[in-house]
């Protein structure tokens, strides 16, 4: 079968090779694979920022979409032609994360779904809602789960709700979904007027264009009658974490997902005399995916896809991720 491996860091080193099809155990399932799509935490990966012992050779990409060609013999779950997608962390089926289910993340620990097939223990995958078709469903393990998780798990979403957003990727703009259909009102950040604007064709109520106002963290108390935001979705890390602090309310919550602005500097104060609550989230289990589909059919959501790439322009899909250009989510069609 083809696929891609990490063999060396670097996109520049980043090629297809010829790898024997899995054969799927008595409690596997196998999967021909569609679709898969791109986070920024692939990207680091290839590139050797995200774990620079990482083992090699490693398929990457931990999101993708198939259907099960193949079940074991003690497989219950599934049956040949079922749409699926694995999850990110094969080993985190439902309650708290520990150490031992943080190490079986898909394109890092295990096999990820940049290939032709790919063998799943059962309880690894999760059913596509009937309205997504293969491409929609592969944005939804990493970038969707985290959104649902840092809203609506740790967040504790309401309708009353002021919400920010940071950019317009993957993680943002499924949150950007999630909140308007809660009816809470959104504040989006970019330097892009374009893409504010196609963010406020999806909902977003307040838009910052960070370029011109580099206080965007005043521009949102300005938004706010100087009360600040319930949550926001902190995807820049210790380089924006200020600013977050600064626009959050008194006990608001940020979600702490990304690292996408570097290092910085933040005033702890900020956090204790505002009795902020900070919460790591690190994708979510299965049960929350299932929660999340839930939601997603009941409202009939899409996911919000930017740019489609052939299977032998995966190097190519990795450039336009690392230009910054995309809006939403990156798919690469297998």
């Amino acid at each position: 079968m083809k696929a891609y491996e990490i063999q060396q860091f670097g996109i520049e080193n980043f090629s297809p090779v010829e790898r024997n099809e899995p054969k799927p155990q008595a409690n596997e399932v196998l999967v021909k694979f569609h679709a898969a799509s791109l986070n920024y935490r692939d990207l680091m990966m290839v590139k050797g920022f995200y774990n620079p012992k990482l083992k090699m050779p490693i398929v990457p990409l931990s999101d993708g979409a198939g259907e099960v060609v193949e079940v074991g013999e003690n497989v219950t779950k599934w049956k040949i032609g079922d749409r699926v997608c694995p999850i990110f962390m094969q080993g985190w089926l439902d309650s708290d994360i520990d150490f031992q289910k943080a190490r079986t993340t898909l394109g890092g620990d295990l096999d990820g779904c940049l290939r032709e097939f790919g063998a799943f223990d059962e309880n690894g995958l999760v059913r596509i809602p009937d309205h997504l078709n293969y491409e929609e469903a592969a944005t939804l393990p990493c970038a969707a789960v985290t959104a649902h998780n840092a809203l609506m798990v740790f967040g504790n979403i309401k309708p009353d709700h002021t919400v920010l957003l940071q950019g317009t990727g993957g993680v943002s703009i499924f949150a950007l979904q999630f909140a308007s259909v809660f009816g809470c009102r959104t504040i989006i950040t970019s330097s892009s007027d374009e893409k504010l604007n196609r963010a406020n064709e999806l909902g977003a109520g307040n838009l910052i264009n960070y370029t011109e106002r580099e206080d965007w963290d005043k521009a949102a108390l300005d938004l706010t009658e100087r009360q600040g935001v319930d949550q926001i979705v902190e995807v820049g890390g210790a380089g924006t974490m200020q600013k977050s602090l600064n626009a959050v309310k008194m006990g608001g919550h940020i979600a702490v997902i990304g690292v996408l602005a570097g290092k910085g500097d933040f005033d702890l104060r900020s956090i204790l005399m505002k009795s902020v609550k900070m919460q790591g989230i690190f994708v979510g289990s299965r049960q929350m995916f299932e929660d999340m589909n839930r939601l997603i059919c009941q409202h009939n959501l899409k996911p919000v896809i930017d740019k489609t790439f052939p299977f032998d322009e995966a190097k190519d899909a990795l450039k336009y991720m690392e230009s910054g250009s995309h809006f939403g989510k990156i798919v690469v069609k297998i």
